[in-house]
């Protein structure tokens, strides 16, 4: 009779601990990163260097090999959608990223997505998804402050938190949200308020929604507005938005910005008007004469805080609308996806009451 060979000691253990894992794997839920660049993903000749760096150099397999605790949380796998400083997103990107959450959230082992983002226009695309994620499982953005390279980089700490948010129970049907600085934000009232401090995101007035404690998620508030499974919007299929310009007034305002828009063929007009949404005399026929041209007109603020509402009779008479506490970057966003369905300012001043 043939003897059987022994398995040697290490070959055993390690095979044992390889099953072991293997188990303990399957009984984490499964999260998926999509990669845009950013600061997170950026490097600098110098570990002191926290500015001039090249955002987006690394790629998503780097930061996740950076983060190895990462893998007690969830079982993560990383996809490139792009690589940019996010100075430079664009609406090309946002639509690829709509289409990709959309598909995997729609994978029943998919609990939740992570997007890595620069920080510059973070809230923007937060805020897009949130109306156009078709899914109430969480979807997580998050980015840093600091480049992968400098010393107390934020992004490991962002990066592990979010992979915990996004496979978190306590996240689902709270929207998008952004997770940086131990803070959980909504994608609706948050914005980015210093131009170097870690500390930058915050939902001025309204609040955050929670925090992290010991990398686990706190929430203690949720959003009123429609967003993501609640939304109207549907962009599948579409290859580009509406052109929509913002148009920010100051001391000596007039039409000139207004008529240049117009020209380039803008359908709708975020005006970001002074105090309550003033707006200037100046500037005002301008808008007229754009609204009677099919143009949308949005009455928003340069103020940051605060409503938006009705106010001027003529301005109720011209059909201009009403932004509500949207910020103009983010007033635009609503704008262009209802005009995807509608032009009619009735029904668009219902959208902006409602989101």
């Amino acid at each position: 009779m043939k003897k059987r060979k022994a398995i040697p000691f290490v070959t055993a253990a390690i095979l044992s601990l390889s099953l072991c894992t293997s188990a303990f794997a399957a009984d984490l839920p499964e999260v998926k990163i999509l990669a845009t660049g950013g600061t997170i993903a950026g490097t600098a000749p110098s570990d002191t260097q926290m500015t001039g760096y090249k955002a987006g150099a690394l790629g998503i397999d780097t930061l996740l090999r950076a983060v190895p605790a990462i893998n007690d949380i969830a079982v993560v796998s990383g996809e490139q959608i792009a690589n940019t400083g996010s100075e430079s997103m664009t609406t090309d990107i946002w639509l690829k990223l709509a289409d990709r959450c959309n598909t995997l959230l729609s994978d029943p082992k998919v609990k939740g997505i992570v997007i890595t983002h620069g920080t510059d226009t973070l809230e923007e695309t937060a805020y897009f998804l949130n109306l156009v994620v078709r899914s109430d499982k969480p979807v997580v953005m998050v980015g840093a402050m600091r480049p992968a390279t400098a010393i107390s980089a934020d992004g490991p700490v962002n990066l592990l938190n979010a992979v915990k948010l996004a496979s978190s129970p306590k996240a689902v049907g709270k929207g998008v949200l952004i997770a940086m600085n131990d803070e959980i934000n909504g994608a609706r009232d948050a914005t980015k308020t210093t131009t170097m401090n870690v500390a930058t995101f915050k939902s001025p007035e309204l609040g955050l929604l929670g925090y992290f404690a010991n990398g686990e998620p706190f929430f203690y508030k949720e959003t009123t507005r429609r967003h993501t499974k609640r939304s109207e919007f549907d962009v599948s299929g579409l290859k580009d938005l509406p052109r929509v310009d913002i148009i920010y007034t100051h001391v000596s305002d007039d039409r000139h910005l207004i008529d240049a828009a117009v020209k380039q063929g803008a359908k709708g007009i975020i005006y970001a008007g002074s105090g309550m949404g003033s707006i200037h005399k100046d500037a005002e026929p301008g808008l007229v004469d754009a609204q009677k041209s099919g143009v949308v007109i949005v009455r928003s603020a340069r103020v940051g805080n605060g409503m938006v509402v009705a106010a001027s009779k003529e301005w109720t008479a011209a059909h201009f609308l009403d932004g509500d506490t949207l910020n103009p970057q983010k007033a635009r966003i609503l704008l262009q996806l209802a005009l995807t369905k509608t032009n009619d300012p009735a029904k668009i001043q219902r959208m902006f009451d409602e989101y």
